[in-house]
């Protein structure tokens, strides 16, 4: 069986990547911590809310280890409709 997943595309500010996520990887309903080591531009943690989201999981809350100010990453991902808490660990 071929694997089925859904994959989201978005820019970096160095060019564009592409997240995946097996089709069966959330169930419908459940909650998810969205973990990432930095919000930059925001697009790793947009990109990976709409693959959790589009899995029928809810993004609960995102966690992030730094943030590096002056790029509008925390704006950009609250733009994109996700209103959740943002944690900074440093």
């Amino acid at each position: 069986m071929p694997y089925e997943a859904y994959s989201h595309s978005y820019a970096l500010e160095y060019g564009e990547a592409t997240l995946q996520i097996h089709i069966d990887a959330l169930k419908t309903g459940e909650r998810v911590l969205l973990i990432d080591d930095v919000l930059a531009t925001g697009g790793t943690l947009g990109a990976a809310a709409k693959l959790i989201e589009q899995c029928g999981a809810i993004v609960d809350s995102v966690a992030v280890l730094m943030e590096i100010d002056g790029l509008g990453g925390r704006e950009k991902f609250l733009a994109s409709g996700i209103k959740v808490p943002i944690t900074v660990l440093i």
